[in-house]
């Protein structure tokens, strides 16, 4: 499997980490779509939430959602995960984006 977040992971591509620990990291997109747009991932391949979570990997997901934010210092952010194809998923290896650093319209989800 040629899966650039496991590449990111395993350090054979760079990455500006903000978060890491045992079981996730979080890196700013190479692409950003706000002024602030950090990807969160498992360090080990899933590839999205369809598949099985065990609870130990979805409280360290939300655990680094929140220690991501505090390092960035930010109070307001959005999180997205596409989960398929259809969905807009193009890096098939769960991931969460947190946008952040403008207002975001409510209206849109």
């Amino acid at each position: 499997m040629d899966c650039v977040f496991c590449r990111i992971v395993k350090g054979e591509l760079p990455a500006r980490v903000v978060y890491e620990d045992e079981q996730v990291m979080a890196f700013h997109d190479i692409n950003p779509q706000a002024p602030i747009h950090v990807l969160l991932i498992p360090k080990r391949h899933v590839e999205n939430l369809s598949e099985e979570i065990p609870p130990e990997l979805a409280h360290a997901l939300v655990r680094g959602i929140r220690e991501t934010v505090r390092r960035l210092n930010v109070r307001d952010y959005r999180i997205i995960s596409n989960s398929g194809r259809d969905a807009g998923q193009e890096v098939f290896h769960l991931h969460f984006h947190i946008i952040a650093g403008l207002e975001l319209p409510p209206d849109t989800v």
